[in-house]
């Protein structure tokens, strides 16, 4: 058990709250001189009826007494409403090293999510149309956090929902027949597509009649007419065989890619359960469901000629997730602008009873901005991933040949491509998923900010301190006594061991709020306390044998954390840089 489950524990028998509610308010501080914990009294004065000053003054008393604090507190504080504790050093030292040798690759791990069926939707990128760094968003972050679940024992099930459904591809449709191109679209198919669907945008400003014809082409689309239905399943073709060239380069899998389309024949199920209960009613033609309750406007369900929408679809595919995976929460990670879509959508399967009505998450984030501020399929305007990522690679690429002159090309390649996709990944999810993200190359890139190439560095750092001992020293970390480990008592190094022990407390908050961004930030914590440590400390240097192998050990474990935090959000580690 780590210090800070210890401190929640001792806390539990002296408050009357319950544990969950202390590791809620239970703060980290900003500085050392504050103590390793502080615990706020304010909540407990209302209850007991006395200032919070006097409480933390009492439950430093109480604490004090008991035998329990003696092997792991050096010391309580109390500061204002404030009650601080200060871990023993040679405690701290022991318990994070041997807790990090057990953990082996897989440090924080745990099973608080055993047996909970988890689905995250993410991805979902529009068939016919470029896989634009928007898209990048939801894929990165929705892999971190199906990541974060899977390393905390849930049973997740990855779901690509791709948009092959809707008016676009009846528009679409027209488009092709009027100006497709078979030759572009054997050489270039989401090129052609785009030229055909951007041309249609501009016919249509003067020619209004193609809208008419575009609805009746989904139309006939929906009735699976054999002309509509074979277009479709060309452009749904060719597009995926492009999204997967970039998920094979992204190493990324999805357990279901099950499209809009998929859901189409249950929406017949949804009417009826909704109509069954008296919820659907007409509004100029078309059928919605009044959420004047929820605060919300009516959510459309069918429109005014019968065809469905988004809504509808998305109802269906809750009903199928229910009864087909059971699910224990349904993930919609998709961008800021369909929050209204999805509350009506959640609101609405709450109003019907439907099957896990409570269970459906949306988890929202900002958007990516670059120069030209943003992105446009209708104008033509779209920056691709692949060319971001590809200009990512070969930037990466100029300044490893700059520093290693020598590198064999092959070599120079795989590290550059492996820093570079890291470099992307990490500006995604570095932050709060809500900012919006503006795109810098100098700062994406630089070996000293906070960025996937310092983190990189740091991990060949370790692994080179590692080579430089030999093999011989590094076997003996697995018998290493605790009387070497309780030689790290330099300020430096309890850094070093409280950010490693603070990994998995990162790795619950970051799950229980799908912020990858607080795990990304502790581990970048960890990075600066550690190379703060190898500057100012010798790890090899020392007349004293247990210290070195003590400062291997706690190198190893900075090792292991930080592989395990990067792989987590997608990115691999590099031997050397």
């Amino acid at each position: 058990m780590n210090s800070h489950a210890k401190i929640i524990n001792l806390l539990a028998k002296y408050v009357n709250l319950s544990k969950t509610e202390i590791a809620e308010i239970l703060e980290i501080p900003p500085r050392p001189e504050l103590g390793d914990y502080a615990f706020p009294c304010f909540s407990l004065a209302k209850s007991l009826r006395q200032p919070p000053q006097k409480i933390a003054a009492d439950l430093k008393e109480k604490i004090e007494a008991s035998a329990e604090n003696s092997c792991f507190i050096e010391q309580i504080e109390v500061a204002g409403a404030y009650l601080n504790f200060f871990i023993d050093r040679s405690y701290r030292a022991v318990n994070v090293i041997r807790r990090s040798l057990a953990a082996g690759d897989k440090p924080g791990a745990s099973d608080k999510y055993a047996g909970k069926n988890i689905i995250v939707e993410y991805s979902s990128p529009n068939i016919a149309k470029p896989f634009h760094v928007g898209h990048a968003f939801t894929t990165f972050l929705g892999e971190a956090i199906a990541n974060l679940y899977e390393y905390q024992g849930a049973n997740v099930y990855r779901f690509n929902h791709l948009g092959d459904y809707g008016t676009q591809f009846g528009k679409l449709i027209v488009a092709w027949k009027l100006w497709g191109d078979e030759k572009a679209l054997s050489d270039n198919a989401i090129q052609e597509l785009t030229r055909v669907y951007v041309k249609f945008h501009q016919e249509v400003e003067t020619r209004p009649e193609l809208e008419y014809e575009a609805r009746e082409a989904f139309r006939r689309l929906e009735n699976k007419e054999e002309e509509e239905l074979s277009l479709w399943q060309q452009f749904r073709d060719v597009s995926l065989k492009e999204f997967n060239h970039i998920y094979d380069r992204l190493k990324i899998n999805f357990d279901n890619t099950n499209g809009e389309s998929f859901y189409s024949h249950l929406i017949p199920e949804v009417v009826k359960r909704l109509k069954e209960q008296g919820l659907l009613i007409e509004s100029q033609g078309a059928q919605v469901v009044d959420l004047e309750e929820f605060g919300l406007q009516a959510c459309l369900i069918l429109k005014s000629d019968g065809s469905t929408i988004y809504a509808s679809r998305d109802l269906a595919a809750i009903l199928y997730r229910a009864q087909e995976y059971d699910y224990d929460l349904n993930i919609y990670v998709v961008g800021l602008p369909q929050k209204n879509h999805f509350e009506q959508v959640f609101a609405v399967a709450k109003k019907a009873n439907f099957p896990k009505a409570d269970n459906n998450i949306h988890v929202a984030f900002g958007t990516v901005k670059m120069a030209d501020g943003g992105f446009s399929t209708r104008s033509g305007n779209v920056i691709l991933l692949e060319d971001l990522l590809e200009t990512s690679v070969e930037k990466t690429a100029a300044i490893i040949r700059s520093n290693n002159e020598n590198m064999p090309s092959d070599e120079l390649r795989e590290s550059a491509e492996k820093i570079g996709l890291a470099a992307v990944r990490y500006a995604f999810l570095r932050n709060s998923r809500e900012r919006d993200i503006i795109f810098s190359w100098e700062e994406m890139l630089d070996f000293e900010g906070d960025t996937a190439p310092y983190l990189l560095y740091t991990i060949a750092r370790c692994k080179a301190l590692a080579l430089k001992a030999g093999s011989e020293k590094m076997e003996k970390l697995a018998d290493i006594s605790d009387s070497a480990l309780e030689l790290l008592v330099e300020d430096e190094e309890q850094e070093v061991l409280k950010n490693i022990e603070l990994f998995p407390i990162s790795l619950n908050r970051a799950t229980v709020s799908h912020e990858p961004s607080v795990m990304m930030r502790q581990i970048m914590t960890l990075a600066r306390s550690f190379n703060k440590f190898y500057h100012n400390l010798s790890v090899l240097r020392s007349e004293n044998e247990d210290l070195i192998l003590a400062r291997l050990a706690l190198t190893d474990a900075v090792e292991r954390t930080l592989r395990a935090g990067l792989k987590l959000a997608g990115i691999e580690a590099v031997e050397r840089m």
